[in-house]
């Protein structure tokens, strides 16, 4: 290790032999992805989510969901699944998590992980995950959910879990069905978000780009990585952005909203942007916020930080729909026939009907209300 200071759980002995850095006193607020906080604070905002919040705190105590991975699953430990054990403290002394969360071994085919709990968290990773990733690749999951673990994610995951999974628990809840549906629309985008942040808490734990892209590869592609490339892969998420038009953007938007997760290409775009930035140099080099800094943190500086970098991401982004947007942004001409041509897709039944009239004015006049 690069920093030799005590901590409470630095006796593993599973760690890479080379050289780290820890991150004593790191706050969650260094690797956030700023459309995480944002989306968080959004959906704290929303009618309805208190109610749902103290609803399902009663509904299942922490102790019920403690005792549910007692008794169908396994816990990690110096006995079971020991090299997980080492790995988890390992993640936490990088990371500076002074309570290490327990965490569980579940039977399921399907990779995953999860970081869970209304009072303090626990992490479950299944049987899937395990056998799929090789050391480095699970040491960067483990990070990951440590990540989760610092930044509170837990009780927001659980909720969003209950919602989706065991709605019918909930049916008495005194919020209507759309009401209910908003909340769980909102607590994807969020976690959608949340997930770019728990990678980079991944990155900072294992400290290594390649083990990080290869386990986002496999969680696509299964256990074939003679058979992948990471640069290809990462030319997929180029190409899913930039590629097609407007309708094209909003499919992308409607394949999207179902989902937990992002989609695993964007995922590796992203960290790989990010490792590459002056904020993850800064954090290597020993600069970075601390959380006994956390209570004097401005919320209006927070917004500020999303704004600018939701900002800066319409400007770079190829998607057709946030060139649209950016475009707007800047009064660029043209705008009326971009969006009329994007959307006649939509509405033409056949190609002669998508042709203009000879005498209709040009692309760049704005259309009429009528229109």
């Amino acid at each position: 290790m690069s920093d030799d200071g005590h901590h409470e759980h630095n006796g593993h002995e599973n760690v890479p032999s080379r050289q780290r850095r820890r991150f004593p006193g790191i706050s969650s607020r260094a690797y956030e992805h700023p459309a995480d906080r944002s989306a968080l604070v959004a959906l704290r905002k929303l009618s309805g989510f208190d109610t749902v919040f103290k609803a399902l705190s009663g509904l299942l105590p922490e102790r019920s969901l403690r005792l549910l991975f007692l008794s169908d699953s396994v816990r990690v430990s110096d006995q079971q699944f020991a090299h997980l054990n080492d790995m988890l403290r390992d993640a936490c002394y990088i990371l500076d998590l002074e309570k290490v969360p327990p965490m569980y071994v579940n039977q399921d085919p399907q990779p995953n992980a999860m970081c869970i709990g209304l009072d303090e968290p626990i992490i479950v990773v299944t049987t899937g995950l395990v056998e799929l990733l090789d050391e480095e690749e699970m040491r960067a999951v483990i990070g990951h959910e440590v990540g989760h673990a610092l930044s509170g994610h837990a009780v927001y995951r659980t909720i969003l879990l209950f919602l989706t999974n065991l709605a019918i628990r909930v049916a008495w809840i005194p919020l209507g069905t759309l009401a209910i549906m908003a909340i769980v629309t909102a607590l994807r985008e969020w976690f959608r978000k949340s997930e770019l942040s728990a990678d980079r808490a991944g990155l900072l734990a294992g400290q290594d780009l390649q083990a990080s892209m290869r386990g986002l590869m496999k969680i696509a592609g299964g256990n074939h990585l003679h058979e992948m490339n990471v640069d290809a892969f990462l030319k997929q998420a180029e190409e899913y952005e930039a590629g097609g038009d407007l309708r094209d953007s909003v499919l992308k938007i409607l394949n999207l909203l179902p989902r937990s997760h992002p989609f695993t290409t964007i995922r590796a775009a992203e960290l790989k942007k990010w490792s590459e930035s002056r904020d993850y140099q800064r954090i290597m080099d020993g600069h970075y916020p601390r959380r006994t800094e956390d209570k004097d943190t401005s919320v209006s500086d927070s917004f500020r930080e999303s704004a600018a970098s939701y900002a800066s991401n319409v400007k770079s982004s190829k998607d057709p729909l946030m060139k649209l947007v950016s475009d707007i942004a800047g009064g660029a001409g043209g705008i009326g026939g971009r969006v009329r041509r994007g959307f006649d897709g939509f509405t033409s039944s056949s190609p002669s009907q998508e042709q203009p009239p000879a005498d209709e004015p040009p692309t760049d006049t704005p259309p009429r209300d009528d229109e």
